[in-house]
């Protein structure tokens, strides 16, 4: 069905799916020391090219490697900054997902951020790159965490002491620092033929989320103000972006396990939200958790597109379609329909455990926003 080829897709995805076993075997091989880095390479080789050439038989335009070199969608492309680290803290992850508990292990900034130009990540997309191949109907996109992610890190950790202080006296210089990181890390990956970056989000979420901005208040953190920062930072690190690549961003409630951990509307940073320069914004509006489509009325019509997240990615029973379709048109309300676009809500695995469904039902989901789209949207396209 897919004649709208410009991305994002009519049907498209967040990015992540679920390990393959012989994945999750391999790097517990490696951790316990029993198989070589260089062996669990080989495996990951393998299992994401038969997952390219799966997204392309299901009809997907843009095509990821699910992640599966990643244990967690954030950290391990934040921890390989320069000035940032992994580390094992002692009171766990800081974050409490809902009837569950995510590993503990998190980042933290030590020294002045930027872009590691040797960074792992640049590597693996060369190889999803070459995967893909030349066809044009296909389009090898990248995941990333947005900027948003560390500087949401450095908020919390500040609840208890004041590091970021230490390295930077003066806040802005690190709010400059963090556009200027994402500056580099968005031409290194456009000159290994990138043009079609996400930057995966979950701060617009905790700064929507009720509970969280009073956290916030409670710490003298004004979230209206901070809001207004992400937006700046991003818009800052778009600033140079080729005007061939194509730049969306995911906003996430929170994926791990098949559990979240932030609820409420976009209403508080729907306005800032769609100040920021993408090209197009991958929306959750799986529950009631995401509220209503009245903060679709910020959106402003310079061309970029709005990607329902309307199917769950958490669990495996599949929407009413009709249900879908509905809802789609609720939203014509406030967007038009050819700056639609339909998605899961999230990946299918956020981390290497993955959410709560098979493989033969997490592509089920994908068969099912193909019909959909092709009901919505054929005399569109």
């Amino acid at each position: 069905m897919e004649k709208h080829t410009i991305a994002p897709f009519r049907v498209d995805h967040v990015g992540s799916f679920l390990r393959p076993d012989v994945i999750k075997k391999a790097r517990q091989e490696v951790a316990n020391g029993t198989l070589a880095k260089t062996d669990l390479r080989k495996i990951e080789d393998a299992e994401i090219t038969k997952l390219v050439q799966k997204q392309k038989e299901l009809g997907l335009h843009g095509i990821t490697d699910g992640e599966f070199r990643r244990g967690w969608w954030h950290i391990d492309f934040l921890e390989h900054l320069t000035g940032v680290e992994g580390y094992v803290p002692d009171t766990g992850y800081n974050q409490a997902f809902k009837g569950t508990h995510a590993p503990s292990y998190n980042i933290r900034v030590i020294d002045k951020v930027a872009f590691n130009p040797a960074h792992p990540f640049l590597e693996d997309f060369k190889f999803l790159k070459e995967a893909v191949g030349e066809d044009s109907h296909f389009i090898a996109k990248a995941t990333i965490p947005s900027p948003n992610m560390l500087l949401r890190q450095e908020l919390l950790s500040n609840f208890e002491n004041q590091t970021i202080a230490t390295i930077y006296p003066e806040i802005e210089e690190f709010y400059q620092d963090l556009a200027k990181t994402y500056q580099d890390a968005i031409q290194a990956f456009y000159q290994l033929g990138c043009r079609y970056l996400q930057f995966d989000d979950t701060n617009w979420a905790f700064l929507a989320d009720e509970t969280k901005r009073n956290d916030l208040l409670a710490h003298a953190i004004d979230p209206d103000q901070i809001t207004q920062i992400c937006t700046e930072i991003i818009n800052q690190a778009l600033k140079n972006k080729p005007a061939d690549m194509v730049i969306t961003t995911h906003i996430c409630r929170g994926n791990f396990a098949s559990s979240w951990i932030f609820s409420g509307g976009y209403a508080p940073i729907a306005k800032n939200l769609f100040q920021t320069n993408y090209d197009g914004f991958f929306l959750e509006y799986d529950s009631d958790r995401s509220g209503d489509f009245e903060p679709l009325r910020y959106w402003q019509n310079n061309g970029s597109k709005v990607v329902l997240g309307l199917i769950t990615s958490k669990t495996p029973a599949l929407e009413n379609q009709e249900n879908v379709i509905q809802r789609i048109q609720e939203a014509t309300a406030y967007i038009p329909l050819e700056n639609l676009a339909l998605s899961p809500q999230c990946g299918f695995a956020s981390t290497e455990e993955g959410n709560k469904l098979t493989e033969t039902e997490q592509w089920a989901k994908i068969d099912l926003i193909q019909t959909i789209a092709e009901k919505v949207w054929n005399d569109v396209d």
